[in-house]
């Protein structure tokens, strides 16, 4: 997620041979300036950011472990503003949220991505308002997106009036005890007196807790000039930043709360509807000094998976009895959690490996798909005993025939899936391996992509 970025802090503090020499940090802060532009950070924020690891380091001595120290500082002081991290919940439910922005921005489906985030992880009762009238296919867009991810939505197809419909919104999930409201109102190609002038009204019927600006963090500078301008026009309260997943500079994300003076809530990091990333500072930061992020991956972890199925599963590997239905089941729960590459990038040591991982995607590789298409061939008992398909041809051509793969594919993913499962068993109760034996393991068992 912030690789480019990473690589060139790493860059800027190998530049730091010696301890009190003056050259190689002058050689270390010009190799940071060079890496924060070329990344699209702000000239302003990159300009105060180098002047306060400039001052700190000299303060504390020259040498690679105090410039590190006075990076993560200037860091964490750089990505923070006034206001709240994260969603902070109403005292008094529900929670009122109005997601605005402009047009093309990915606001509606961010405000699915929330509504899913705040269901799965925080276990809330969320409601979602299609506010959105001016785009022909925004509400239609908001309930194809409540129906495929099991969401709640309140919509009037003949409504003309949004700040209407935003009002009944809220009266309805007052009715029926939502903790959150999720209000996707109207965007613009470009910031007009309308389009303001809506949400102003909106904002004075509904009184909501939260006012959310979605920016595309593809637009770089001009995500920020126009958070700037709704911020004058509505005070909002945080911005969330999306199609981050396509954003290989990712400047932006250093540069928006220090620039318009609010907080950088969340960040959209691809296209499914669990990609959505909490934004902590310290633990951003962390993440882009490359010491990772635990303390989110297991908040993630937590909230997704149910610690007697994980025990049941435990107790399967130990005894070599893991099947494929029971892959089929984590392979569902891990989908949850989100980007494959997010989650790697939250363990410490990791960042400078993702380069070679590439791309995971669990639900969309090929072999993934071979294996479902493989595994909805098979009979209950041959998901729950594997051994069955080496044991017999005859059920090898027939799985082969109905998931439209080779026999040769089939004893392929056969042989693969009790490979993994004996590596499995021969871990079980062990220290965990450590990363260079885990890749090692994995090259052995020649999965491909």
């Amino acid at each position: 997620m912030f690789g480019k970025i990473s690589e060139g802090f790493r860059n800027a503090i190998n530049k730091i041979k010696l301890k009190d020499d003056e050259k190689s940090l002058k050689k270390a802060l010009d190799e940071l300036k060079k890496n924060l532009l070329k990344a699209d950070v702000h000239f302003k924020t990159v300009k105060e950011l180098i002047k306060k690891v400039e001052v700190e380091t000299k303060r504390k001595g020259i040498g690679k472990a105090n410039f590190l120290m006075a990076l993560e500082d200037a860091l964490s002081e750089i990505l923070k503003a006034p206001g709240n991290f994260g969603f902070i919940f109403s005292t008094k439910p529900p929670t009122v949220v109005m997601m605005t922005g402009l047009q093309g921005s990915g606001k509606t489906t961010t405000t699915a991505k929330l509504a899913y985030y705040l269901k799965t992880f925080k276990k809330k009762k969320v409601l979602m308002v299609a506010a959105d009238l001016q785009r022909l296919a925004a509400v239609e867009q908001l309930k194809q997106l409540a129906e495929a991810n099991g969401l709640d939505i309140y919509y009037d197809e003949n409504a003309k009036d949004a700040v209407e419909i935003a009002k009944k919104g809220v009266e309805f999930a007052k009715e029926k005890f939502y903790d959150v409201v999720l209000i996707d109102t109207a965007g613009r190609l470009a910031i007009d007196e309308e389009l303001m002038n809506e949400l102003v009204r909106m904002k004075e019927a509904v009184k909501p807790d939260e006012i959310f600006y979605v920016a595309d963090s593809l637009t770089g500078k001009d995500a920020i000039n126009t958070a700037k301008t709704f911020n004058e026009k509505l005070d909002i309260t945080g911005v969330i930043l999306t199609k981050y997943d396509g954003d290989s500079k990712g400047g932006v994300a250093l540069s928006i709360a220090h620039q318009v003076g609010k907080p950088l809530r969340f960040l959209g990091t691809g296209e499914k509807i669990a990609d959505l990333e909490v934004f902590i500072p310290d633990r951003i930061v962390s993440r882009l000094l490359g010491a990772g992020d635990i303390e989110s991956l297991v908040e993630k972890t937590n909230a997704i998976i149910d610690e007697k199925e994980a025990k049941k599963i435990s107790k399967k590997i130990r005894k070599g009895e893991f099947n494929y239905e029971d892959f089929i089941k984590q392979l569902e729960q891990i989908k949850k959690l989100g980007s494959m590459k997010n989650l790697l990038s939250m363990i410490p040591g990791m960042g400078g490996m993702l380069k070679q991982l590439g791309d995971i995607d669990l639900e969309n590789s090929d072999e993934i798909k071979k294996i479902k298409a493989m595994v909805a061939s098979m009979t209950p008992k041959e998901r729950t005993n594997p051994k069955l398909l080496k044991e017999s041809a005859s059920r090898r051509r027939r799985i082969a025939q109905g998931a439209g793969l080779s026999v040769q594919e089939v004893n392929r993913i056969n042989k693969q899936f009790q490979n993994a499962a004996k590596m499995a068993k021969k871990f079980a109760g062990k220290k965990i391996p450590n990363m260079n034996e885990i890749m090692n393991m994995a090259k052995g068992l020649n999965f491909p992509k």
